[in-house]
């Protein structure tokens, strides 16, 4: 197998250049499709809360057998989450089954709310708990 390059964030945390995205797949067929990936190769997976199918990495991620260190996964904070971005992030790990993420994101800053720094700050916070590698 092949390996896929890193690349370094700002924080000094490795994620690799190549992923793969569950955006647009079917909820019933993101397990199937998810597993397909993890078995081709990829280590890192990107889904988020607003794509409805974070279960479904989730119970791939479970049967593929492959070692937690070994995968990085990124999830998205969405929109109407900004003020409690704690209560969100646990919501992800729940449906992923995991118990800390490598990456999470928000999806879409959205300054016209007015949110995204308490947003940020929560997520901070995060980091701080050890719950995410980075953000």
């Amino acid at each position: 197998m092949s390996t896929v390059p890193n690349i370094t964030l700002n924080d000094g945390v490795q994620i690799p250049q190549l992923g793969f995205g569950v955006f647009q797949i079917d909820p019933d067929d993101t397990k199937d499709a998810t597993l397909t990936a993890l078995r081709a190769g990829y280590r890192h997976i990107d889904t988020a809360f607003i794509y409805h199918n974070e279960d479904g990495v989730g119970r791939a991620i479970a049967q593929s057998g492959i070692p937690r260190d070994e995968l990085f996964i990124t999830t998205k904070l969405w929109n109407t989450d900004h003020e409690d971005p704690r209560s969100a992030f646990e919501k992800s790990l729940d449906r992923l089954g995991l118990d800390r993420l490598d990456l999470y994101l928000i999806h879409w800053p959205m300054p016209m709310l007015g949110t995204a720094l308490e947003a940020w700050r929560g997520m901070v916070q995060l980091v701080g708990a050890q719950l995410t590698e980075s953000i």
